[in-house]
């Protein structure tokens, strides 16, 4: 009677998809230094990790003094917001600031729509001209005009000292493409077959079936592309006159360069030489580690590619 409830009871686990009890292998000495092993490994990975992030801000809120003889390390020395009060104080600070988020969210929206529609059109085998296209886009990875034609490129479609020499040019990479070009050739046919039976076009079932389904794989890129348009600064150098349309990664590099050659002028000069890079470091940083946390989750989320068997 025992055994007949015991396989009943499993029965019900199974059906019910409850936790089953930990098999024999879970509690074996083996399985239980490995996992000691494993964590270990893991905290030692992650503490190679932060140390880095955790030495820039300690270097960023650090007197000079400290700085030069190497002896900030994990916490602040000689705590000082000199640098800090120099960038803060000036006006054009928040004017880069507000320039890179715009370009950044400009960019970045373009950027994600045309790549999400050009890697849905070149999914599908039966498109014609579809090898052509891949092909061009691999090329891109391979070649490049330099700086030279691109800027008379840019020049000649009239993009300068606007915003589009920095979208438009980079509006598309290859790489991203290729990402989700796979994703989508993985992506379920029988759902878009379903759809279509209902009656939707092919935008519709792009936007009402595949796009809420890829949740994932557009939060990825969205946030590499974020963080590419973040921190250009080379684009801002090349196509802009006027200093108060730069990004503020340009203002960070132009005030680094002026702490280096007025490094001997006076002691704020010298304060903020020996911690300009690492400030500067810790604001370019600071908005993407912000936002990184709400991406992160769709990274682990995944998607039901495997609701539908093919």
């Amino acid at each position: 009677m025992t055994s007949i409830d015991e396989r009943a009871q499993e029965q019900a686990e199974k059906i019910l998809g409850t936790s089953a009890p930990a098999s024999r292998a879970d509690d074996s000495p083996g399985y239980r230094v490995f996992r000691w092993i494993n964590t270990v490994f893991l905290v030692l990975v992650c503490a190679a990790t932060l140390y880095p992030f955790v030495n820039v801000i300690a270097q960023a809120f650090s007197a000079e003094e400290y700085i030069t003889r190497g002896q900030v390390n994990l916490v602040p020395r000689g705590f000082n917001l000199t640098t800090f009060s120099a960038v803060f104080s000036d006006d054009r600070f928040w004017i880069n600031y507000r320039n890179t988020v715009v370009y950044t969210v400009v960019a970045t929206a373009i950027a994600i729509t045309l790549t999400t529609m050009l890697a849905y059109a070149i999914s599908k085998k039966h498109l014609k001209g579809r090898g052509f296209i891949i092909a061009v886009a691999l090329g891109t990875m391979v070649f490049n005009g330099g700086i030279i034609p691109n800027y008379l490129l840019v020049e000649g479609l009239g993009m300068r000292n606007t915003i589009w020499a920095i979208v438009i040019p980079n509006a598309i990479s290859a790489f991203n493409l290729l990402i989700m070009k796979s994703f989508f050739e993985n992506f379920p046919a029988e759902l878009e077959e379903a759809a279509q039976i209902d009656g939707l076009t092919t935008y519709g079932v792009l936007l009402r079936v595949v796009l809420p389904l890829s949740r994932a794989v557009i939060a990825t890129m969205v946030l590499f592309y974020a963080v590419f348009f973040w921190n250009q600064w080379f684009p801002a150098l090349l196509y802009f006159d006027d200093a108060d349309q730069y990004p503020v990664t340009m203002y960070l590099r132009n005030l680094m360069a002026a702490a280096l050659v007025n490094e001997d002028l006076g002691t704020d000069s010298a304060q903020i030489s020996s911690n300009i890079q690492a400030v500067a470091m810790l604001l370019t940083m600071l908005p993407i580690l912000c936002v990184y946390p709400f991406v992160q989750r769709y990274f682990v989320s995944g998607v039901m590619l495997g609701a539908v068997k093919q």
